[in-house]
């Protein structure tokens, strides 16, 4: 019986394993009887799948109450600190294990006066809670939990019966959550002393309806908003564009290049979403990603662009646009501006986002004035080089120019010693998820399509950060190998974790 026990346990549906031991059953009562071998081939009785079933629930009762067993077998009573103790069990007369229970003059069934015990840990009542729950058409835990109890007394069935339908691949395509890993560290190019617009972030936004000229007659078009947002320092430079074209946003680049100096590095968002608005954006950025990177590099420029579907990998330039939105929207409202008119309200729409506090004004009375990116951004001419240190010199020793720069150093160091710290806490995304391994099976979220036509895959290759924690994986599907950020991957069950 024990061997018996080990060979059922690779079987993953309730039904087939009743049925297999029906017939090794049938075989070893046919061979004892010499019967000719074309009755092992007939159709299964009803009688030898109940017979297989009560085998197969005396084997897990073995294996998960084997004191128990003992002790009622010698007609013992159970010492009353046993597990078991309070539902009073009992060997009915095929020696399976039942609950004694409270409701024996009841008019119920024998099943549900008497149910049958069985562990939650266990695989065969893992099985009895798989197959009952699609019998049910994928009912919930608290619906699945008592039907169960309609015949058998599974010890820890509430915690099975959650894990069930948690594991259930069908239930959770449907009720997907995609992965949030634990927050990244942030860069050096967020925290380390550098010109404003060293190191931005860019984005698209719109579009926005235009006329070509005042008055009625005119001929109405597009056009969208181009933001450039400094990595350090958060000061914002707002440009209106024409057109999607790779022309026109060159030209927008070298505009910005000529106010605000050369970038070292700029990051761009290679994303897209399923906003209407947004279709031909990120059209436009998937299709010229390319052409932008190798005309940027000729600049001495370096592009790169985060994960597809991951616009949180671009928080900071995707809050820049949100906070442009937050006044231009209330501004605009109905009105068709002209170019030119849309261009100003750009500008100083920038100009009140720089004029934005960077951190939390000092409780100091004496402090009047709050570090904002504006400070940054005026604090020197674009072509200047680096000066000396002049923090510890007294004002009245130093020159006009060189008071000036003294004050920029002044927010230089109020920089990294107020804002600097208001880095330190994760606002969100505060403790680790069950990591990704490769070969996990994983459904890649579309927005644009229901759960069931999410597609499969398996993770092929994990790429951590800084801190070595994975955020971004390679996923192998039917179609090819695409890259996602975890936040658009669904971790599926694997078959070992529906039966551990």
């Amino acid at each position: 019986m024990p061997d018996l026990s080990e060979n059922l346990a690779k079987y993953s549906n309730l039904t087939t394993l009743i049925r297999v031991l029906a017939r090794v059953l049938r075989f070893v009562k046919n061979c004892r009887s010499n019967i000719k071998s074309n009755r092992l081939r007939g159709p299964l009785q009803v009688s030898e799948l109940e017979n297989a079933h009560s085998v197969a629930i005396k084997l897990a009762q073995k294996d998960s109450f084997p004191i128990e067993l003992e002790q009622l077998g010698k007609g013992k009573s159970l010492n009353s600190k046993a597990a078991l103790a309070s539902l009073n069990p009992f060997l009915d007369e095929n020696g399976i294990l039942r609950v004694g229970g409270r409701i024996e003059s009841s008019s119920y069934q024998y099943d549900k006066r008497h149910p049958i015990l069985l562990h939650a840990n266990h695989f065969l009542t893992k099985l009895i809670f798989k197959q009952e729950h699609l019998r049910l058409l994928h009912a919930g835990p608290q619906h699945l939990l008592a039907s169960i109890r309609e015949r058998y007394w599974p010890v820890g069935g509430r915690n099975l019966a959650r894990r069930a339908a948690r594991e259930c691949v069908t239930c959770r395509r449907f009720n997907a959550r995609t992965m949030d890993n634990i927050m990244g560290n942030l860069p050096a190019d967020r925290v380390e002393t550098d010109f404003p617009f060293s190191t931005i972030g860019t984005d698209f936004a719109g579009p926005f309806l235009i006329t070509d000229r005042k008055g009625r007659g005119c001929k109405i078009t597009k056009s969208y908003l181009c933001i450039f947002i400094c990595f350090r320092y958060k000061c914002v430079h707002l440009e209106l564009v024409s057109d999607l074209s790779m022309e026109a946003f060159l030209l927008t680049l070298k505009r910005f290049i000529a106010r605000r100096g050369k970038p070292k590095v700029i990051y761009c968002d290679n994303g897209r979403n399923f906003v209407a608005a947004a279709k031909e954006i990120n059209s436009f950025l998937e299709s010229n990603s390319d052409s932008i990177k190798d005309s940027a590099s000729r600049e001495g420029i370096e592009f790169r662009f985060s994960p597809a579907y991951a616009p949180h990998f671009g928080g900071l330039w995707e809050a820049g646009v949100k906070s442009a939105k937050f006044h231009l929207y209330r501004v605009l409202k109905n009105i068709h501006l002209t170019f030119e008119e849309l261009s100003s309200l750009f500008a100083q729409i920038e100009a009140i986002l720089n004029s934005r506090p960077l951190c939390p004004l000092s409780p100091s009375p004496q402090d009047l004035s709050p570090l904002t990116p504006g400070h940054f951004i005026i604090g020197r001419p674009l072509t200047s080089l680096p000066s000396p240190y002049l923090l510890d010199y007294s004002t009245n020793r130093l020159d006009r120019f060189q008071r000036l720069e003294q004050a920029r150093q002044h927010f230089w160091k109020r920089w990294s010693t107020e804002y600097v710290t208001e880095l330190q806490q994760r606002t969100k995304w505060k403790v680790r998820c069950r990591e990704l391994k490769v070969d996990d099976l994983v459904l890649i979220k579309d927005d644009g399509t229901p759960p069931l036509c999410w597609r499969l895959g398996r993770v092929s290759k994990l790429f951590p950060g800084t801190d070595g924690v994975p955020r971004v994986a390679d996923v192998s599907t039917s179609q090819g190998t695409v890259r996602r950020a975890i936040n658009r991957l669904c971790l599926l069950p694997s078959p070992d974790d529906c039966t551990a």
